[in-house]
C-alpha cells in the first residue's frame, strides 16, 4: 500500500512544514504574549516530531526485509538536461537511520522544553535538521544527496552558534569549517563520478565499474568527508568543542544521529562504488580505527568535564564502527550498523543524564560532584545503566555491537580485535571512574543539598531510552534481520568485483 504513497516524500519535509508553520506562528503572534507563542512552538514541534516517528514507524513495519533492493522509490524528473533526478528510496542499510532520526527528535524536543531563548527559532531550527538528515537516508541521486548532506551543517551550526555555551562561536565555526572543508574534496570526487558515470543516480552508480587506478582518488575524496563527519583520528578534535557548547538536545542528535552519516557514507558509497580502494585502504583504516578506540579512551579518562568525555567516548565508539565496516564481513558490518544504531541510544541518553544536573547547578565540572545518590538515586539508577552500557556491558545493546564488530575484525587479522578489546577494557577505567565520582561517596558540596531527582519528561525520555538499550542487549533480530539481505548483496558484490579485477591479472600471468 505505501509503495503508491510518497511516503519518504512525506517524512522528510513534514517537518520543514512544521518549521514553516511555526515561523508563521511567530509572525502572526508578534508582539503579543511571549510566554504562550513559546509554549504553542514547543506544542507544534513535539506533534509534528511524533508524527513523522509514526511514519517511520509504518515504514519499517510495511518494509520486506527479505528484499535488498531499493523500497519505496520516489523518481521524478528534477534536472533534466543535466540527468539530475529527484530520486528516494531505502533499503535494508538505511531503513533503520530513517525510523533512528525520527525516534530521537520527539526526545530532543521533550528535552529542550526549559529553553527559553529564541525557543520559535530553536524549534524550527531542529525541524529543518531533521528534514535534511532523514533526506540524507533516503537519497539516491548524488546531487540530491549532497544536498542533503551539507545542508544539516547549516541548521546544527545555528544550534552550536546561538543556543550553545560561552565559547559558542568558537565551536560552531570549528564544526562548521571542518566538515564543510572535507565535503569539498567529496563534491569534486562526485563531479568526476558523473563525468565518468554520465548520471548521477546512485543505484546505476553502484554497478558502474570505476577504473581501479580512479577509485584511489574518489575514496580519499570521500574518505576525507565520511572520516571527519564520524569523526576518525585525527580528524575529531572539532567533535569534544561542539559537544561541549551545544545544548543537551544539540549534543543528542550531534552523536545520536549526525556521527552516523559518515559510516552510512561509507556503506552506501565507498565500500560498493570503490572495492578495489576500499581493499587497499582498509589497513590503514584498521589502524586508524584502533588508535582511536584506545587514544581517545585514554583522553577520555584525564577529562574534568562530564560532557567532553562522552564525546571522546564517541570518537572511541565510532572507531568500532570504520573497523567492523572495513572488516567486510556479515559479522563486521552487521555488528557496525548495529553500534550506531545502539550508539544512538546510549550516547543520546548519556548527554540527557549530564543535561539533567546541568540543568540543576549549572557546571559539567566533574569534581563539583559527588555522593548524588543520596538526592537522586533514580537518576543514579539511569546513569549507572547507561554507563554500564557504553562499556559494553553483557546484556544491553552496546555489548552486541562491539562483540560483533570485533568478531568480524578477528576474522580478518586478530591483531586488530586485540587493540579493540584493549579500548574496551579502559572504557571501563574512565566510565567506572567517573560514575563514582560524580554518584557515590559522601556530599561534601554543600550546594547539592538541594537537588531534586528526575521530572516527568526527564524520567520519560530516560526510560524510553534505557528499555530499548535493554531490549536490543537480549533481543537482536530486529535490527539483524532487516539488514541482513542488504548487507548480504553489498558483500556479495564487493566480493564479486575484487574477484573481477583478479582473474584477469592471474589469466595474463600464465599467459
Amino acid at each position: 500500500m505505501l509503495d503508491q504513497l510518497p511516503i519518504l516524500s512525506a517524512i522528510t519535509f513534514l517537518p520543514t512544514l512544521g518549521a514553516v508553520a511555526i515561523l508563521i506562528l511567530r509572525a502572526i503572534m508578534r508582539g503579543e504574549d511571549a510566554a504562550l507563542l513559546d509554549r504553542n512552538a514547543k506544542g507544534v514541534a513535539l506533534f509534528v516530531t511524533l508524527v513523522v516517528f509514526a511514519l517511520a514507524a509504518l515504514l519499517v513495519v510495511e518494509f520486506d526485509a527479505c528484499q535488498p533492493g531499493y523500497q519505496f522509490v520516489e523518481n521524478a524528473g528534477w534536472l533534466g538536461d543535466l540527468g539530475i533526478s529527484y530520486k528516494m528510496g531505502v533499503d535494508g542499510l538505511s531503513v533503520l537511520f530513517v525510523l533512528l532520526t525520527a525516534f530521537l527528535m520527539p526526545i530532543c524536543i521533550l528535552s529542550s522544553w526549559k529553553i527559553e531563548k529564541r525557543v520559535a527559532d530553536y524549534m524550527a531550527a531542529f525541524l529543518i535538521l531533521e528534514t535534511l538528515v532523514i533526506g540524507v537516508f533516503c537519497a539516491l541521486d548524488l546531487v540530491l544527496f549532497y544536498i542533503f548532506f551539507e545542508g544539516s551543517l547549516i541548521p546544527m551550526f545555528l544550534i552550536i552558534g546561538v543556543w550553545g555555551g560561552q565559547n559558542r562561536i568558537y565551536a560552531a565555526f570549528k564544526f562548521f569549517l571542518y566538515t564543510f572543508l572535507g565535503s569539498v574534496l567529496m563534491l569534486a570526487a562526485m563531479i568526476v563520478m558523473f563525468i565518468q558515470a554520465g548520471t548521477t543516480d546512485i543505484e546505476a552508480m553502484q554497478q558502474f565499474a570505476f577504473a581501479e587506478s580512479l577509485q584511489t582518488w574518489l575514496w580519499l575524496g570521500f574518505f576525507a568527508s565520511f572520516a571527519v563527519k564520524m569523526p576518525m583520528w585525527p580528524v575529531h578534535t572539532w567533535l569534544p568543542d561542539a559537544h561541549v557548547q551545544a545544548p543537551t538536545a544539540g549534543s543528542v542528535i550531534l552523536a545520536g544521529i549526525l556521527l552516523k552519516l559518515g559510516g552510512y557514507g561509507f556503506l552506501r558509497f565507498s565500500l560498493p562504488m570503490f572495492p578495489d580502494a576500499s581493499a587497499f585502504f582498509a589497513p590503514m583504516v584498521f589502524v586508524l580505527s584502533i588508535i582511536a578506540i584506545v587514544y581517545t579512551s585514554i583522553v577520555a579518562f584525564r577529562q574534568t568535564d562530564i560532557k567532553k568525555l562522552i564525546a571522546y567516548s564517541s570518537v572511541a565508539h565510532m572507531g568500532f564502527v570504520t573497523m567492523g565496516l572495513f572488516a567486510m564481513n556479515e559479522l563486521g558490518v552487521q555488528g557496525a550498523i548495529f553500534q550506531m544504531i545502539s550508539h544512538g541510544f546510549i550516547s543520546g541518553a548519556l548527554f540527557l543524564c549530564v543535561g539533567v544536573i546541568y540543568d540543576r547547578f549549572h557546571t559539567r565540572d566533574i569534581a563539583f560532584y559527588g555522593g548524588l545518590v543520596h538526592k537522586m538515586p533514580v537518576f543514579a539508577v539511569f546513569f549507572g545503566l547507561f554507563a554500564m552500557a557504553n562499556v559494553g556491558l553483557p546484556g544491553t545493546s552496546g555489548f552486541v555491537g562491539e562483540i560483533m564488530t570485533m568478531m568480524g575484525a578477528f576474522q580478518v587479522d586478530p591483531r586488530v580485535a586485540f587493540g579493540a578489546a584493549l579500548g574496551v577494557i579502559f572504557s571501563a577505567v574512565y566510565m567506572l571512574t567517573v560514575y563514582k565520582k560524580v554518584v557515590f561517596g559522601q556530599m561534601t558540596n554543600e550546594k547539592l543539598e538541594g537537588a531534586t531527582d528526575l521530572g516527568r519528561r526527564e524520567w520519560i525520555n530516560l526510560s524510553v531510552l534505557a528499555a530499548l538499550t535493554l531490549y536490543f542487549g537480549f533481543i537482536t533480530t530486529p535490527i539483524t534481520d532487516t539488514t541482513k539481505a542488504s548487507v548480504d548483496a553489498l558483500i556479495q558484490q564487493y566480493q564479486a568485483a575484487l574477484v573481477t579485477d583478479v582473474e584477469p591479472a592471474a589469466g595474463e600471468a600464465e599467459g
